[in-house]
Order: C-alpha cells, then structure tokens, then sequence
C-alpha cells in the first residue's frame, strides 16, 4: 500500500524515480495525490537559464499551458474530464508549476540534452522550440 506524504519539495529534486508511487502535492492545500504516474519522466532536458531570457508566465507560460497542458490539469478542465491526469497537478497554478519544474521538464521541455516528448500525450502537441523556450522557462525559475 503507497503511504501517503507531505513534501514541502519537489520529489524528484532526489534524483530517485519510483514509477509507482511518486506523490504530488495538491494545489494550495496539504492533501496529497496518491495517484501514479503512467509514465515515467525522461532525462532532464539540460537547458540552462539565458542571462537574456525574457519569457515570464504573462507571455509564454500562460499560453503554453493553456494550449496544451490545461486541458487535463487543471482544477475546472473545460470538458470537465482529467483524461487521466492526477487531481492536483493543476497548471493553471503558478505555484504547483514551480514545485514541478523538473518534473515537467522531464516530461515536456526540450535542450541540448534531450528533447522530452512524454507530455501531452495526444494532439495538439508543441513544437520543438516551444518545448525549448518552456525548459527556458522553467530553469529560469518560472518567472511572472
């Protein structure tokens, strides 16, 4: 039986990866999703932060997540159906992105060190610069 647990990190930041039963913080509460993961995360992309980015959640990480992420994880989806994604993982969140961030990293985002196609799993899907810019995103530490 997966034992239920309150992380105050993201558990991935060990580098240990139980398929089975990785747990999710749920958005803005101490609940915990027991749900597991179908699949698991690739390799990290190995993107590094631009001194020069200039991507914030207003101009890349709201349309990003809204075109293809939100669809399933958000906290109100529009059909009303996860499609399978845990409860709680809502990137519609700012908050529970940034606890994710290697996560969806290894799931979604693309660099020099792999190009990670797990996320979404059905179309539409990102390009492979989208996928860039968003570990862009993400290693500069998802800023407004």
């Amino acid at each position: 039986m997966l034992r239920k647990m309150l992380r105050s990190h993201s558990p991935f930041s060990s580098g240990h990866f139980l398929l089975a039963s990785v747990f999710f913080l749920a958005c803005g509460s101490a609940d915990v999703v027991d749900e597991p993961i179908d699949e698991g995360p690739g390799p990290a992309s190995g993107i590094v932060c631009p001194s020069n980015s200039t991507l914030t959640y207003e101009n890349f990480g709201i349309p990003i997540f809204t075109n293809y992420c939100t669809k399933s994880h958000s906290e109100n989806p529009p059909d009303m159906s996860r499609h399978g994604a845990p409860r709680g993982l809502n990137w519609d969140n700012l908050d529970t992105i940034r606890a994710y961030v290697e996560a969806i990293d290894k799931m979604a985002a693309a660099g020099p060190d792999a190009v990670n196609e797990t996320m979404p799993p059905e179309m539409p899907f990102p390009s492979t610069d989208e996928r860039r810019d968003l570990g862009e995103w993400l290693v500069c530490g998802a800023p407004e």
